[in-house]
């Protein structure tokens, strides 16, 4: 019998690639974390034997999603209460 398709581990890293492009046209680190999520995910998968059922999985998904988001945020954010300003042109 073949697997659920939850199971699948490429599906997974397609859509953890999916997820990287939409990041790419709408900047803003949510897409990315879920990306990195997805991605953990799929590799995970690939490990022989494990089989987690639906809700295990998407629990799973969600706080690896969430622990990359912290990441890339506390990395990549601006100190609190700070705007990004640009000082020149880029034709100058």
């Amino acid at each position: 019998m073949a697997d659920p398709f939850w199971l699948t581990w490429w599906l997974w890293l397609a859509g953890a690639l999916v997820l990287g492009i939409l990041e790419i046209l709408l900047p803003g680190f949510i897409f990315l974390g879920f990306a990195v999520g997805a991605a953990i995910t799929g590799i995970i998968l690939l490990i022989p034997g494990l089989t987690p059922g639906l809700p295990v999985l998407l629990l799973i998904f969600a706080v690896l999603s969430l622990v990359a988001w912290l990441v890339l945020r506390r990395m990549f954010a601006l100190p609190h209460g700070q705007v990004k300003t640009f000082n020149h042109d880029i034709n100058d």
